[in-house]
């Protein structure tokens, strides 16, 4: 081979690599809603876990997005390690799609898929219309790397020698498969090379099969490296995807001589046979798996034990969700909006007990618990500014804007706990005591308050219409609370004319009094927002 053939073939992977890049990039944006739907349908069955997988995978055409997808969700601690097993296997019986449909000789028409695609990219007036035609120019551009893989190659007709050793040795075709996968980092690039050689006649139906099952080990390597970093939950799921895959292996190998022999069966041209072996491996090996899920989780905790104390995860805002599936980095998105939410609702708790009930709170504590407000507030932002430049669809960008709306409206709330908790113990420090007709006013505004807080946090996860109803119940309170500010400024007047408050933290009331409205307008105007989007 020469170095213009050598640089033709790299070529055409870079190519192969890049087309399927756009089409999984594009599909994930027509699928948008669908693709958080499907996920959302995941429960205990190991069963509904693989359809998922599957058809999560065959909708946005990567399994390294869903392994990835289901690494992050396990260690959000929304999965359990049954649930992604299933999600796993399914994701296998998924990726096996693309080599299905390289294997149909289409490649004659790739070029019109290239003309649609670029005509709807240029003129089309929806960004459905313009995603619709990434995908088909990707889907085209597929092809266009298969023929230049396979031109380049054409010149190593006549050395059909280099690739016997592959026949005569599984467990190199094996090992050629795995080194190839961890290199280029797709289990679709292997398959479509491994198509070409042997469509070129170069490599021969007995060699082919064990790169493709070196393929299947080879493709795991992103989950491993998804699972850097992560709780040891997500490193169970990433071990069961190295597991499933390297134990199917060696089920398989002893069995090679039957199994190349129903595969050329299976077919009458290799390009299909390889692409068959493909997806018959991945069907049989869950079909292997799938009664003994509960069985294979038990032996993953005992390499892998439980932690003693449950992990809780540190973040749902996993910089992996942006890059393999930016629809499902919206919802994560919210996720910590709610977790944010459970903390505001956790400080405004310490304020009612320090104001209301004689409870204590320190300084440090009340600042932590604000400061983690302030960092939720910049961690949501500058992912959702990262998750926009990567591309959403129209819908999604509004609601990600919501969401980082209600991000900043709750860290106002976290600062108004705070300034209230400053006006408690200048009182204090004085060592004055608002009067029991003025605290039993404030407690009553404060209650109106926080539930209003509580309405707005819920808001975020409810469904449209009762998510209004809720914003109407909310706005009534907001209207309660205005005309509370104004008739309690206007007693604590009288109060101070009677004598009745002390004139030395009179503003301080005052000042809570105002805290405390400004509190419900902030969650009002959460509420405003949210329901906007659902529009």
């Amino acid at each position: 081979m020469t170095f213009l053939n050598a640089l033709q073939l790299i070529g055409g992977v870079g190519i192969f690599l890049y087309s399927i890049k756009l089409i999984s990039e594009s599909l994930q944006l027509l699928a948008g809603n669908s693709l958080q739907n499907l996920i959302g349908m995941l429960t205990r069955t190991p069963v509904l876990g693989v359809l998922v997988g599957t058809l999560v995978t065959v909708l946005i055409q990567s399994s390294s997005a869903t392994t990835v997808m289901t690494v992050s969700f396990v260690d959000a601690g929304l999965m359990t390690l049954k649930q992604a097993i299933g999600v796993i296997m399914g994701a296998n019986i998924g990726t096996t799609v693309t080599g299905q449909i390289i294997a149909f000789k289409i490649k004659d028409y790739c070029y019109l898929f290239i003309i649609l695609g670029s005509l709807l990219q240029l003129f089309g007036k929806t960004n459905h219309q313009k995603n619709l035609g990434s995908g088909l120019f990707g889907f085209g551009l597929l092809f266009v790397g298969m023929q230049t893989m396979e031109q380049s190659m054409d010149v190593l007709r006549t050395r059909e020698d280099l690739f016997l050793a592959f026949s005569h040795n599984p467990f190199l075709g094996v090992l050629a498969g795995t080194v190839l996968t961890l290199l280029i980092q797709s289990s679709s690039a292997t398959v479509g090379l491994t198509i070409a050689l042997g469509m070129q006649g170069l490599l021969p139906l007995e060699a082919a099969i064990p790169i493709i099952l070196g393929d299947n080990i080879g493709t795991t390597i992103t989950a491993v490296l998804a699972s850097l970093g992560t709780c040891r939950y997500a490193k169970q799921a990433c071990l069961a995807h190295v597991l499933f895959n390297v134990i199917g292996v060696c089920i398989f190998l002893p069995l090679m001589p039957v199994y190349i022999d129903t595969i050329r069966a299976s077919a009458d041209t290799i390009g299909h046979q390889i692409a068959n072996a493909h997806t018959f491996f991945n069907i049989c090996n869950t079909l292997i798996f799938l009664p003994f899920v509960g069985l294979f989780a038990k032996l993953i905790t005992t390499i892998i034990p439980n932690p003693r104390k449950p992990e809780r995860p540190k973040s749902y805002l996993d910089p992996k969700l942006i890059e393999f599936t930016p629809a499902v980095a919206v919802d994560a998105v919210k996720n910590e909006c709610l977790t944010m939410g459970a903390t505001l609702l956790s400080t405004i708790d310490k304020i009612e007990e320090l104001y209301f009930h004689h409870g204590e709170i320190s300084k440090e504590e009340l600042l932590s618990l604000e400061g983690n407000l302030d960092k939720f507030h910049i961690e949501i932002q500058d992912y959702s500014q990262k998750l926009m430049r990567a591309g959403v669809t129209d819908k999604e960008l509004v609601r990600l804007h919501s969401y980082v709306s209600s991000a900043g409206d709750m860290e106002r709330i976290g600062d108004k706990c705070k300034m209230l908790f400053h006006i408690w113990d200048k009182k204090r420090s004085l060592n004055s005591e608002f009067s029991a007709q003025a605290l039993e006013e404030l407690k009553r505004m404060f209650d109106k308050a926080n539930t209003a807080v509580e309405i707005a946090i819920q808001n975020i996860t409810l469904p449209p219409e009762r998510a209004k109803e809720m914003a109407a119940q909310l706005t009534e309170l907001a209207v309660e609370v205005r005309a509370m500010e104004t008739e309690i400024r206007h007693l604590h007047v009288n109060r101070l004319a009677d004598g009745i408050c002390n004139s030395t933290i009179s503003l301080s009331f005052l000042d809570a009094v105002g805290a405390i409205e400004h509190m419900c307008y902030r969650a009002k105007k959460m509420t405003q927002v949210i329901c906007h989007t659902q529009d």
